[in-house]
This record gives C-alpha cells, sequence and structure tokens, in this order.
C-alpha cells in the first residue's frame, strides 16, 4: 500500500457558506444591496414546474422539482430531499431543464431554503468529516486494504456517512462497514469511484491554466479516444494529452465532430491533386483555416491552397486495403512421383 500523506486542513470555501446572513455566498460577485435588490426584482419567481439543480460537496450535482414555489435564486443554499433524510446544497440553476433532469428530480424536491442555524451546522458536519477521514484511514490500515480514501460526505441530517475511495481491483469491505459503523453509529456507505471521478471531486488547474472541466461544468464523462487526438493532427504525446487523471484529456472531444467534417472537405494526405499550377500531392492539411500544402510535380514547388481550388478524385479517400504477400510454395503443393 502506497504512503499517504495527510491533506490541508480547513474548510473548503466551495461548500462552506458564511454562517453570517449578510455575506455573499463563494465566488459569488460583490454587489450593492440595491443592486442585489432589483436583480431580485427583475428575475422572475420560480414557480412549480422548475427544476432546481443543486450542487454538493465534491462537485456532486442533482437535480429537484420545485412543487412547493420555493422563492431560490442561483448562489441560494436550500434543503432537499435526501436517501431517508433531508441534505444541504447550493443551487447552481434554475429553470425549466432537460427531460433526462426532470426524469432524476420526478422523487426528490426541494424543502425549503436554508437559516443562519442550518449553516451553522454545516460548518459543523464539515468539520467532523475531517475526523471521519482520520478514523476511516486507520480502519483501512489495521485491515490491511488496498484502497485509498479520497474523500468523506456527511449527510445534512447525520443519518449518513459516505466514503470514497479509489482501487486498482475489487475490495472486499463488509468488514471495515462493520468496523466504521460500530464506531460513528449510523449507515455508512462505501464508494469506488474511478480516477476521473476521484480529478472531479479534488479540483484543480488544466493544462490550458483554467478549472478543470470535470470539477466547473461537465455533468457526465464522455468517451475519448486516441483517435480523436489523430485527427486533430496533436502530437501523441502522453504527457500533452493527459489531464491530472492519468486519462485522455476531455477536451479532445469537444470540437471533435467539427474536425470531421473539415475532414470530410478536404481531400487525404498523400492524394493526388489538380490545381490551376498543375497537378501535385497533399503533404500536410490545415484543418482549422481548411487548407492543403501541395507540392506540384512542376519545380517541386510547394504551394498552400483552399479546397475550392483543388479536384481529387474522391477514391482516393477511401482507406487502402492491406496487401496480402504472395503465397509461398509449400512442399505439399509439390508433385510427388509414385
Amino acid at each position: 500500500m502506497s504512503g499517504w500523506t495527510e491533506p490541508p486542513r480547513g474548510p473548503e470555501p466551495d461548500d462552506l457558506p458564511s454562517a453570517g446572513p449578510q455575506e455573499a455566498p463563494y465566488g459569488a460577485p460583490c454587489e450593492s444591496p440595491c443592486a442585489g435588490a432589483a436583480a431580485a426584482a427583475a428575475s422572475p419567481a420560480p414557480g412549480p414546474d422548475d427544476l432546481v439543480m443543486v450542487q454538493f460537496k465534491g462537485h456532486r450535482k442533482a437535480c429537484y422539482h420545485n412543487r412547493r414555489a420555493v422563492g431560490l435564486g442561483v448562489g441560494d443554499y436550500c434543503m432537499v430531499e435526501a436517501d431517508r433524510g433531508r441534505d444541504m446544497g447550493r443551487v447552481c440553476y434554475v429553470g425549466p431543464g432537460k427531460d433526462a433532469w426532470r426524469r432524476e428530480a420526478s422523487r426528490q424536491g426541494v424543502l425549503a431554503t436554508c437559516s443562519p442555524e442550518d449553516l451553522r451546522r454545516l460548518h459543523e458536519n464539515r468539520a467532523d468529516e475531517w475526523e471521519c477521514y482520520d478514523i476511516c484511514l486507520e480502519k483501512i490500515q489495521e485491515r490491511r486494504l488496498e484502497m485509498e480514501l479520497v474523500t468523506v460526505e456527511r449527510q445534512f441530517d447525520r443519518n449518513k456517512i459516505t466514503f470514497y475511495f479509489t482501487a486498482e481491483k475489487r475490495v472486499d469491505f463488509r468488514q471495515l462497514v462493520k468496523d466504521l459503523a460500530a464506531v460513528f453509529r449510523t449507515r455508512i456507505d462505501l464508494r469506488q469511484i474511478g480516477v476521473r471521478d476521484e480529478a472531479k471531486i479534488k479540483g484543480g488547474l488544466g493544462i490550458c491554466g483554467r478549472e478543470l472541466c470535470c470539477s466547473s461544468f461537465l455533468g457526465e464523462f464522455s468517451p475519448v479516444t486516441l483517435k480523436m487526438a489523430k485527427g486533430q493532427q496533436l502530437p501523441l504525446s502522453p504527457n500533452k494529452l493527459s489531464g491530472l487523471c492519468g486519462r485522455l484529456r476531455c477536451c479532445l472531444s469537444y470540437e471533435h465532430e467539427g474536425y470531421l467534417e473539415s475532414l470530410s472537405r478536404m481531400p487525404r494526405v498523400g492524394a493526388r491533386v489538380t490545381t490551376p499550377r498543375g497537378e501535385g500531392r497533399v503533404r500536410k492539411l490545415d484543418l482549422l483555416r481548411e487548407t492543403a500544402a501541395v507540392q506540384l510535380d512542376e519545380g517541386s514547388l510547394t504551394v498552400e491552397l483552399g479546397a475550392a481550388e483543388m479536384t481529387w478524385d474522391a477514391r482516393q479517400d477511401l482507406p487502402r486495403g492491406r496487401q496480402r504477400r504472395p503465397r509461398k510454395p509449400c512442399h505439399r503443393d509439390e508433385p510427388t512421383e509414385h
């Protein structure tokens, strides 16, 4: 089992609001009271048919219906229905939503807005989670389980504690659940997550210098293949194509469809084309500008031309079949003398 380094102690500003009623939630722009009142008056009140998307600890999001027509806005903290109890989170979207969101929110809804007492209790739960983290880590080391604890989330009503961990193989943690239930006297939920989910929970900055897509706006992970990087003519270097999770970056799939459309309008590299300056062969493609570097037959001059300035045989763009080697004669094929 790899060595463990204790994470820095302290509250998470993205999840811990201030207990004071006059302080704005973390990340919200500073506005004057008059500007806030004007914005609240201009925005329509949420109706019973609107959906509310709530964000919890670790950038976990879920959708809820608002049949009680609770007055909520983006950035407010609210109480929602949870598994056998109540939970508290921050509103990140209020509106009609999508059909898939409505199916998710069919059996869970918003209960009420949060009071200053609820905010203080949320602070206490976040502080208790560090103690839960240390105790669970000790139990893992005692059982010598090959698993790495990522984070702990305690439900607002303290009826359940969820432990997120990663492991290379399937782990039998039934005895660990019994040990934790004997200590905390509440429901214990252990969830094995992948490396992408771990990066989403922890957060960080990508190679572009911005916050990770998975921890900022991505709701679900889409499959990313190396073929997408090849189609975008990117260098096939693991250091440049991998994210903090060690997998291919999610942003490789954002413009994949656009690159496919550009490729469909351009000749293939190595294809013979006819240009106003004579015939030549395509040596390089610039898919963003949809131009091709063509090496002319006469003079070996390389010119850059657009797709409208070239004509080519579309059959050259078809994948070439594999050439079979001629079959070598076998001694069985030789005529035998009787």
